[in-house]
This record gives C-alpha cells, structure tokens and sequence, in this order.
C-alpha cells in the first residue's frame, strides 16, 4: 500500500513542528553555550527560570533608575547607552560564533533599526511620564495594533478567539489606564502616546524579522548587531538634533555608578533576555514561551506594586487579569491555527 500524499503546506508544517519536537537531538546555543547534553526537560527549566529572573532584574532595573531625582528627562540616551552595549555584546557573540558578512540587505537592516530606536526609545522614555505597571501593560497589548492593521488595511478576517482577546486586552488596558489617570501622580498622556507609539513599532517590527529569516537565512545575531549597531548611530543624532545629548551626558556623569553602571546592569540582563526568549522558542513553541513570558509580566506588576511605592487599587486587579487573559487567549488561537495545518495523523499522536 503506498504512503499517503500530504499536502505541500501540510508537510512545511509539519518538518516544521518535527523540527521543534526534536531539538533536544540537535545542538541548542545559548549565548554560545551547548545546552545539548542537557535533557530537553531540563533545558525548558533552564531557559524558563532564566527568563523569570532576568526579566524580573530588568524591570527592577529600569523602574529604579526612573526613580532617580533628574533621570526621567533621559529615557533615550539611556536607550542610546542599551544599543551601544547590545552591538558590542552581538559582535563579542558572532566573533565566537565566526559567523561574517552580512545576508540580508542594508535597507532591511536599516529599517529594522528605526523600528527598533521606536520601540525601545519610546518604550523607555515613556516611564517618564507612566508607572511602570501601565508601561508592562500596554507592551502586552499588541495584538491590538495588528488586528486593526490586518482588518483595515489588508482586509483580513480573524477568529473569534483573536477578536475576543482584542476586547479583553481594550477593557482591560483602558480600566488600568483609567485607574492610573485617578491615583498616580506620574500619569501623563504623553507617556499613552509615547508607549502606543512604541506599540506600533514593535507590531511592525516582529514582521519585518520574520521576513530577513525566512527569505534571506538571517541568523539572529546578525540582526541584532546591525539593527543595534544602526541603531546607535540613529540615537546620537536624534539626541544631538534635540539638544539632549549635552544634558544626558552631564547627568549620568555626576552619577555615574547609578546612572552607567544601572545601564550597564540594565543592558546585559536584556541581552541575556533576549537570548532566553529565542532559545525557549527553539525548544518548545510560542504558545509556551508566551504562557512563560506573560506569568514573568505578571510578577513583574506585583512585584513593581510591592517594592516601589505607588497608590493602588483592587481596580488594577481585575483590569490587568482581563489583559493577561487576553495575551493567553490570542497565543492559543495561535496554537490552534498552527494544528489545524499539520496531518490529522500528527495531531492524533500530539494530543496522545
């Protein structure tokens, strides 16, 4: 009897799933260290306990330098400071890696780079003006920005499941925001247009990303230090255009230990979050990696809540739940999508 035929859509899908099944039998690289000897059990711990703890040390970080007298006006030298210290740990990491040259073309690089100054800049400068709780919401909301993008600009049609994680993450951010706007005293409009801005960015961003992989082989590490690297170059002139470089410079020069060296922390436990996030998708899937990603957001708003004082309202509770909640609803939408392309054959033995 010969094999059944598979669709061609079908079997990328499923070399695709066979491959993340078995990545315990291949060479897994986090930060240039083989996690291969490792069981594929163990390496899931390792990059999950990883990303709770880095990612908890980077937004105490940030949160408490956007707590020194004087640091607020300087969200995007901070981010000028983060690219300059992502492009020499990127070239520190291809240099051990020996990758060279460059696969994607420069104007790729190049607008991977404004995206990049707009979603880190923005996201950064706008703890100026928000509590860092609003700033961790808003970044979980961005299936909003492409769902509006997809329905009006390309005339997409979504599930239901999209569409009810969309609403849950509007009600939601827009209680919490409502409730920022009564009690904290940081709150300011410029800070939603700021970090909405930044939404945007990063809705774009993860599309273009996904395109330099697919259609030209990309490896991450060469995103990373010409979309940084670009990215510096970008920062210093538009620091220098609004005159804000002269300033930045004399702030964190009179408190250099609190101002570079939290940068510096600041910036290698980003890196290193990077690195957990790409490594964790490469063993398990997204659907897992954004249940991970979203608990560590979720004990990052507590936590923020717990250690730095700030007015609070059972109102952030329920308002928060509804976006986190939302976050889950659109990663299994996902998932489901995802099946639905493999062979009923593969899903049987899936869900056995």
């Amino acid at each position: 009897m010969s094999a059944p035929r598979t669709h061609p859509e079908k079997k990328m899908a499923l070399a695709e799933h066979t491959c993340v099944r078995n990545t315990s039998r291949k060479h897994v690289i986090l930060c240039c260290l083989g996690l291969h000897p490792f069981s594929k059990c163990t390496q899931f711990v390792i990059c999950a306990a990883g990303i709770m703890v880095v990612f908890l040390g980077y937004g105490y970080t940030q949160e408490l330098m956007f707590h020194i007298e004087g640091f607020k006006p300087h969200g995007f030298y901070l981010t000028f400071v983060q690219f300059v210290l992502y492009s020499i740990f990127a070239f520190v990491e291809r240099s051990m890696r020996m990758e060279k040259g460059r696969t994607a073309p420069l104007r790729t690089h190049l607008l991977l780079s404004v995206l990049s100054v707009g979603t880190i800049g923005l996201s950064n400068a706008a703890l100026g003006y928000l509590n860092y709780p609003t700033q961790v919401l808003f970044k979980c909301c961005k299936l909003i920005p492409v769902l509006l993008g997809g329905i009006l600009i390309q005339g997409k049609r979504y599930n239901y499941l999209d569409l009810l994680a969309a609403v849950l993450m509007s009600i939601g951010l827009a209680a919490f925001i409502l409730t920022d706007n009564k009690l904290s005293p940081t709150f300011s409009l410029i800070g939603v247009v700021m970090i909405s801005t930044a939404l945007l960015f990063d809705a774009v961003i993860g599309n273009v990303q996904e395109k330099a992989m697919t259609a030209y082989g990309t490896p991450n590490s060469e995103i990373m230090i010409f979309s940084y690297s670009i990215g510096s170059v970008i920062l210093l002139f538009f620091l220098v255009a609004m005159q804000d470089l002269t300033p930045a410079v004399i702030f964190f020069a009179q408190n250099p230990v609190e101002t570079y060296g939290y940068a510096a922390i600041f910036s290698i436990l980003g890196y290193l979050g990077i690195q957990l996030v790409l490594t964790l998708i490469n063993i398990s899937d997204a659907f897992i990696t954004v249940i991970v990603t979203t608990c560590r957001k979720a004990i990052s708003i507590i936590l923020s809540f717990m250690l730095f004082a700030k007015p609070f309202s059972f109102q952030y509770i329920w308002s928060g739940a509804l976006v986190l909640l939302g976050v889950y609803l659109h990663a299994y939408s996902k998932k489901l999508a995802k099946l639905r392309r493999l062979p009923l054959v593969h899903q049987e033995k899936l869900s056995s």
